[in-house]
């Protein structure tokens, strides 16, 4: 397995859903003298997106260069086509990802920004206001969705800064040789980043994934946690379907004692349930705690194993994640940053319901079927989609 390319000297700052998000972002936008990237899947219509839309149009006044990356499916056709018009009447670029499905059912799910190449921000948190359903029905929440992104200063914002505008370029039209300048620069990239690991304070990582040269690197490098961890995994998904080479490090590092919790999210989409909870019977019988999370819409992708390893980023534990989308997070090697997210991970434990063993075993047997044949057809559509490539 490739390791995660550490870089040294970073200071990595923990963001807690868009009370702490959006304020970090729209402040690094506006003081922005030189140019911003945003990535996002989702960029939504309400009064929260667009305060980051109004952000970005002040940056592009002040004559930044601003350019800006938005999934088709995840904004909708709609406001895709409302944000054209808007970036239009402005200096803004905008590129949209794989409109109308040109390109097969891949979409970048990352959700990224750098400015000024000195500032980054990562994880999990689209631009929709925090008390709204994520889907097209934008449904009032509860309470403030719970999700997590990081915000990055340091050497690592420069193998960010990379990866993003290598993104933008493939996005344009541009001849071969061109594409062949970006393979180039971005393995580059990756290679001095290994050169520049170190020890000192915060070890960072970014890790992506794409259908090119990055295919299973975030799986790849929960295995590689989960296959060192000695005493604790903590592991949070809003959707949970991994393949079962990640199942199984999980399952082999709680059959060698290590302590593995799974906080999940549930009651977003009943079948998305269904194919959670066919997994349960196995994981629990492995030692594993699972705990659902029901208090609001659980969207964070994030986890802590042992005293000094965590990831907070956009990949869910998921077939679309770990093998279809472009996903990207950041890994974290520092006891400081980990023990902080432990803190908020098992806050989110403690509102979550821990699923008992002996009572999940007396479940209906109709409901059990509902779970396997969610599981089946869960499974044979992602053979679909990896044209039978799921290991």
């Amino acid at each position: 397995m490739r390791p995660v390319s550490f870089i040294a000297n970073n200071q990595i700052d923990l963001l807690q859903s868009g009370a702490a998000y959006f304020p970090a972002l729209i402040e690094a936008i506006d003081g922005a003298s030189d140019e911003v990237y945003l990535e996002t899947y989702i960029f939504a219509a309400d009064a929260t997106a667009m305060q980051v839309l109004q952000a970005l149009k002040r940056a592009a006044a002040r004559g930044v260069t601003v350019r800006v990356i938005t999934d088709w499916l995840g904004t909708g056709r709609e406001h895709t086509a409302f944000l054209k018009q808007e970036f239009h009447n402005t200096a803004i670029s905008h590129r949209v990802f794989n409109p109308w499905f040109i390109r097969g059912v891949v979409r970048t799910h990352r959700k990224i920004c750098v400015v000024d190449k000195s500032i980054a921000f990562v994880g999990g948190i689209n631009i929709i206001d925090d008390m709204f359903t994520d889907d097209a029905k934008r449904l009032p929440l509860i309470a403030p969705r719970w999700d997590f992104s990081v915000r990055v200063s340091g050497p690592l914002v420069g193998r960010i800064h990379t990866e993003l505008e290598s993104q933008w370029v493939r996005m344009g039209k541009f001849k071969l040789l061109a594409r062949w300048h970006v393979f180039k620069d971005t393995y580059q990239t990756h290679t001095k980043a290994r050169v520049r690991t170190g020890r000192g304070p915060v070890l960072a990582g970014l890790v992506i994934r794409d259908n090119f040269r990055n295919r299973r690197t975030i799986q790849r490098a929960y295995m590689q946690a989960l296959g060192h961890a000695r005493n604790s995994a903590l592991m949070t998904s809003p959707y949970f379907a991994p393949g079962r080479k990640l199942r199984q490090a999980m399952v082999s590092a709680a059959q060698r004692g290590v302590k593995v919790t799974l906080l999940l999210g549930v009651g977003h989409y009943s079948l998305q349930d269904a194919v959670t909870k066919s997994y349960y019977p196995k994981l629990l019988k492995a030692g594993i705690k699972i705990v659902e999370y029901r208090k609001t819409a659980l969207h964070a992708k994030v986890a802590v194993i042992d005293a000094k390893w965590a990831t907070v980023g956009s990949s869910n534990y998921d077939g679309l994640s770990l093998l279809v989308n472009q996903e990207a997070n950041v890994v974290i090697r520092d006891a400081e940053f980990a023990n902080v997210l432990r803190q908020r991970i098992e806050a989110g434990i403690n509102d979550g319901v821990e699923i008992q063993p002996e009572k999940f075993i007396n479940t209906p047997w109709r409901q059990r079927l509902y779970y396997g044949a969610a599981f089946f057809i869960y499974r044979f559509a992602m053979r679909v989609i990896t044209m039978g490539n799921r290991k």
